[in-house]
C-alpha cells in the first residue's frame, strides 16, 4: 500500500480509525513508565532522595529491579481483576476505569515523600506504582480486544497495532521528558517530580477521547443487546443499521455465539479445552506474549541509560539522549509497519524478519561485551550502539506491534475474555521477571544477558515458521478454520519457501472449509451461505 493508497484509507475509514486512536491512548501508560521509570533511576537528586547513593551495587541493583517490576506486579493484579469484570460491565467502561485508576497511581507518585520520612517516602512510592499498575494492567487487557472487536478486516491488523504504536510514543516522550528535566531542571525535587508529573496529561487524554466511542459490538451481542451492536458495526464503517455488510457481520457475529451468552469467566476457562482447536487458539495468544518479553526488548527499554553506558556512553545527559533517539527510532519504525507493512508483508512474515534481526543484533552486542568487557571507547562500541538502534527497528517491525494483532485474532470470540486475560497475565508476570531480573543479570553475568535473549529470538523466528499460520485477510469468524486441521501444513504454505518442505502436500483451503460448514449449519446464517459466497469485494472487506 502506497502513502496514498494509505491516506484514502484513513478517510473511508476515519470513524474506526478515530476509535482505535481513541482506545490504543491507553497503552501510553505503560510506554511512559517503562520509559519513565529508568531514566529517573539515573538522576542524582532521585538517588539522593532516596538514599540510592549510599546502597552497595548489589543493593542498588536490587533496588531498581524491585522499583522497576512492582508495576508488572500491579498489572498482573489489574489483568486477573479485568477478565470478569469486562465481560460483565463491558469494554469501554473498563478502559474509561483504568484510565481513572491509572491518574489516582500517577498523582501519588508525584506528591511522594512530601512531609513524610524517606522510609516512609519509598513504601508509597511501592504502592504508588503497584496501584498505578493495575490501572496500565487493564488498559492493556482490554484495549487490543476491544479495537479488535470493533474494526473491519481490512484495517484491523493497522488499527490493533496501533496499542503498540501508541506503546512507543509513551516511551519516546517519556525519554524526551527526562532528558529535558536532567539538563533544564537543577539537581532537587523538582528534577524527579516533573516527570510523574507529566505522565497524568495521557490518562486524561484517554478518558475524555474514550467517553464518546461506542461498546465492542460483539460484548453487546453477547449480552443479546443487537440493535446496539449494529449502530457500533454502522458507525465504524461509516454506514446505516440497514446495510447488507451490517447485517451480514451481525448474523455471523450471532451465529458464532449460539449456545455460548453471557458465559463467566470460570466457564469460559473451563471451556478453553473444549476442543483441539479451541484449546490451539487459546495457547497462541500466551506464546506470543511469552516471546515478546524474552526477545529482551524491556531489559533495554527499563535500563537503556546503563546498557548505553556499558557501551561507552558517559555521564547522565549523554546516556538520557541516546535513550531519546532510541525512542524515536522505535516510533518511526512501527509507524512505517503498520502503514505499509502488517497488512501487506502479513503478521507472519513481520515476525520471521523482525525476531531474526534481533536475534542477530542480541548477538554481536554479546560478542562485543565478551570480547571488549572495558567501558572505553573502541571502533566497535559504534557498532554496538547502531546495533542497538537496529534491534529496535527490528522489534519494530515483528514483535512490538505484531503480537497484540495476532493475539486479538486467534482469540476465540466466546472465551476471547478468558484467553486473552492468561495471555496478558503471561505478558506481565514475564515483564515482572525480566524487569526484576535484568539489573541483576547486567552485574553478575553482563553479555550473557544478551546472549540469552538473542538465542530466545532465533527460538522465536524457528516457531513462527514452523506452527503459527497467516492470519491476514480472513474475518474473525472464519480464523477457526485456520486451526481446525493441517495447521503445520498451512504454516508452511504460508511462510517463504515453507512448500519446500511439503512437497505435493497442500492444507484444506479455508473457503473450502466454510462452505462444508455452511452445509452442515442449521442456523438462520446458513441460508445465507451461497449469497454470502457471492458478496462483491466491498462487502467483503467491510466484514469485521
Amino acid at each position: 500500500m502506497g502513502f496514498k493508497d494509505a491516506l484514502t484509507d484513513v478517510s473511508r475509514y476515519r470513524n474506526a480509525y478515530t476509535l482505535a486512536f481513541s482506545a490504543s491512548l491507553g497503552s501510553i501508560f505503560y510506554g511512559w513508565d517503562t520509559g519513565l521509570m529508568g531514566g529517573i533511576l539515573t538522576l542524582k537528586s532521585f538517588q539522593n532522595y532516596f538514599g540510592i547513593t549510599n546502597m552497595s551495587a548489589s543493593a542498588r541493583a536490587n533496588f531498581n529491579g524491585n522499583i522497576v517490576s512492582i508495576m508488572q506486579a500491579g498489572c498482573i493484579f489489574g489483568v486477573l481483576l479485568t477478565g470478569g469484570i469486562s465481560s460483565r460491565f463491558g469494554r469501554k467502561r473498563c478502559l474509561i476505569a483504568s484510565g481513572v485508576i491509572y491518574i489516582i497511581g500517577s498523582l501519588i507518585q508525584a506528591v511522594t515523600g512530601l512531609g513524610s520520612s524517606q522510609v516512609v517516602a519509598v513504601r508509597v512510592l511501592y504502592f504508588s506504582r503497584f496501584f498505578s499498575g493495575i490501572g496500565v494492567g487493564m488498559v492493556s487487557a482490554l484495549a487490543p480486544s476491544y479495537i479488535s472487536e470493533c474494526m473491519p478486516r481490512h484495517i484491523r491488523g493497522r488499527c490493533t497495532g496501533l496499542v503498540q504504536f501508541s506503546d512507543n510514543i509513551g516511551m519516546m516522550l517519556s525519554f524526551w521528558v527526562n532528558y529535558s528535566a536532567s539538563i533544564n531542571i537543577p539537581s532537587s525535587d523538582l528534577q524527579w517530580r516533573m516527570p510523574f508529573i507529566v505522565q497524568l496529561v495521557p490518562g486524561v487524554l484517554f478518558i475524555l477521547f474514550m467517553l464518546p466511542q461506542p461498546e465492542s459490538p460483539r460484548w453487546l451481542v453477547e449480552q443479546e443487546r443487537y440493535d446496539e451492536a449494529a449502530s457500533t458495526l454502522a458507525y465504524v464503517v461509516r454506514s446505516s443499521v440497514d446495510d447488507k455488510s451490517v447485517l451480514l457481520t451481525l448474523d455471523e457475529i450471532k451465529a458464532d455465539f449460539i449456545g455460548k451468552q453471557r458465559t463467566s469467566l470460570v466457564t469460559q476457562f473451563r471451556m478453553m479445552g473444549e476442543s483441539r482447536q479451541t484449546a490451539l487458539r487459546c495457547l497462541i495468544p500466551s506464546i506470543l506474549t511469552f516471546f515478546q518479553q524474552w526477545n529482551g526488548t524491556n531489559a533495554i527499554n527499563y535500563f537503556s541509560p546503563q546498557i548505553f553506558a556499558s557501551l561507552g556512553i558517559t555521564g547522565t545527559t549523554s546516556g538520557l539522549f541516546a535513550t531519546g533517539i532510541y525512542g524515536v527510532v522505535k516510533v518511526v519504525t512501527v509507524g512505517l509497519t503498520l502503514t505499509f507493512a502488517v497488512e501487506s508483508w502479513g503478521r507472519k512474515l513481520c515476525l520471521i524478519v523482525g525476531a531474526l534481526g534481533q536475534g542477530f543484533t542480541m548477538l554481536w552486542i554479546a560478542g562485543f561485551g565478551a570480547l571488549h568487557p572495558e567501558s572505553t571507547i573502541v571502533p566497535a562500541s559504534y557498532v554496538s550502539i547502531i546495533a542497538i538502534y537496529l534491534y529496535a527497528v527490528f522489534f519494530c517491525i515483528g514483535w512490538g506491534p505484531v503480537p497484540w494483532v495476532v493475539a486479538s485474532e486467534v482469540a476465540p470470540n466466546h472465551v476471547r475474555a478468558a484467553t486473552l486475560t492468561v495471555a496478558i497475565s503471561v505478558n506481565w508476570l514475564n515483564s515482572f521477571t525480566i524487569s526484576r531480573l535484568t539489573p541483576v543479570m547486567l552485574e553478575k553475568i553482563t553479555y550473557g544477558t544478551f546472549l540469552l535473549f538473542g538465542v530466545f529470538c532465533m527460538i522465536m523466528a524457528m516457531w513462527t515458521y514452523f506452527f503459527l499460520p497467516e492470519t491476514k485477510g480472513y474475518a474473525l469468524e472464519d480464523i477457526k478454520y485456520l486451526f481446525e486441521k493441517d495447521v503445520i501444513v498451512r504454516a508452511l504454505e504460508d511462510a517463504p519457501g515453507g512448500r519446500l518442505f511439503l512437497g505435493r502436500r497442500r492444507a484444506t483451503p479455508v473457503e473450502e472449509m466454510r462452505r462444508a460448514a455452511d452445509l452442515h449449519d442449521s442456523s438462520a446464517i446458513s441460508q445465507k451461505g451461497d449469497e454470502e459466497c457471492t458478496e462483491s469485494v466491498e462487502v467483503s472487506d467491510l466484514q469485521i
